[in-house]
């Protein structure tokens, strides 16, 4: 009996994993009047490294084993899983650069508008351009919150909060992991 209900259990567990992996693809997907239409995909061999410019629309798709094979186990965890690092764990960075998605090399912000918000997580007011970030409502920890993402991979990169600087009053509150930093 005990066999059954753990193979049941475990059943359920996969099938809400599927669940989670075709939510993730489809919120890629965008609605156009009645009909809803895919972004173009492109192959990862398809995108710089580093990409310095707007969002284009393309998207990219992989399964949970390719982001396995690229990311750390820690990527995985914030990037893929929507998880959150430590904070006050990695060292504050106060170089002069741009600041990338970890997983696909879309730039994300500019360390000019990165401030110290004493939280333990890389802070800014605004990204580099409003098209490389995707809002969501968050609802995860019984409050609502406005998740941030990679627009070109659909990678969790954190939160945006209403308490920041002037001139934009925002917080986006990244996780350390979820970004590459290049040095100008």
């Amino acid at each position: 009996m005990l066999v059954i209900i753990a193979a049941a259990g475990a059943i359920g567990i996969i099938a809400q994993v599927r669940k989670d992996t075709r939510i993730r693809t489809a919120r890629r997907s965008t609605s156009v009047g009645a009909t809803s239409v895919k972004n173009p995909v492109i192959k990862p061999a398809d995108y710089p490294a580093y990409d310095d410019r707007e969002f284009d629309g393309a998207t990219i798709v992989k399964t949970d084993a390719e982001w396995k094979r690229q990311l750390t186990k820690a990527q995985f965890h914030i990037l893929r899983e929507e998880g959150t690092e430590t904070p006050f764990v990695y060292p504050e960075n106060h170089e002069h650069g741009i600041y990338y998605c970890a997983a696909c090399g879309l730039a994300l912000f500019r360390s000019e508008n990165k401030f110290d918000s004493e939280t333990g997580w890389p802070s800014f007011y605004q990204p580099i351009f409003p098209k490389n970030v995707i809002e969501r409502i968050d609802k995860k920890l019984g409050e609502t919150r406005t998740e941030i993402e990679c627009a070109r991979c659909g990678s969790h990169l954190g939160h945006v909060f209403d308490d920041g600087p002037k001139p934009t009053g925002l917080r986006y509150c990244m996780n350390a992991l979820a970004m590459k930093f290049r040095k100008k």
